[in-house]
């Protein structure tokens, strides 16, 4: 799909355009800072071994992914064209990478005062899966940030189900404050593309899960 083709049919400026985009991601910030206290004082609470062994194996599974989308994020912000649309997808994916350097390192401490060591960031992650299906790619802007939105649908997905295995409820609790940024990041860029002049649902259904996620992403 080409760029122009998001082009809104009213005489809207690209600095207006570009303005509602970082307003936009603004969104995705909102919850990324609740819990965050609590994530790490919860975890200095004396929990017994098999529970913290059991905690900190599913939080670092949510490292594994956080690690994957700031390198997404990375690799993506280098092939975004230099066009206004590419500059303004390009300012929200920096928004978003920050958001996960976040979780990633609260989620590193959290492990770590759990007795066990967070898992390593890999060199590169493959992204064939969500290509192949047509979620996105990174041989466009548009595509990019379709692939964006996908990765950060199945985050929020993810964290729904795997936060609710946490034996420490303080750490469910905590936990789920960065699943809502998951999905504040999807709907921030479903967001950039309405104010592109794509005629799409901000938030397309009541919930983000396995049996929504067709109407969470978008196809090439």
């Amino acid at each position: 799909m080409d760029n122009d083709l998001l082009l809104p049919p009213s005489r809207r400026s690209a600095s207006t355009s570009r303005r509602r985009l970082v307003i936009g991601s603004a969104i995705a910030g909102v919850s990324a800072a609740l819990g965050f206290s609590h994530l790490t004082a919860e975890a200095r609470q004396p929990k017994s071994q098999s529970h913290n062994a059991n905690d900190a194996k599913i939080l670092n599974n949510a490292l594994y992914y956080e690690h994957q989308a700031i390198w997404a994020y990375g690799v993506a912000a280098g092939k975004l064209s230099d066009t206004n649309v590419g500059q303004a997808v390009k300012a929200l994916a920096l928004r978003n990478q920050a958001d996960h350097m976040a979780h990633r390192d609260k989620l590193a401490e959290v492990v770590r005062k759990l007795g066990a060591n967070p898992v390593k960031a890999e060199k590169s992650y493959d992204l064939s899966y969500y290509i192949q299906r047509g979620e996105g790619n990174l041989d466009s802007d548009v595509n990019i940030a379709k692939l964006a939105l996908a990765l950060e649908t199945d985050a929020a997905i993810a964290y729904t189900g795997e936060i609710a295995r946490l034996k420490n409820p303080d750490l469910i609790t905590a936990g789920a404050s960065i699943g809502a940024d998951e999905a504040a990041h999807a709907t921030a860029i479903r967001a950039a593309f309405v104010s592109l002049g794509v005629q799409i649902e901000y938030v397309p259904a009541s919930f983000v899960s396995t049996s929504t996620r067709s109407m969470w992403v978008l196809k090439v």
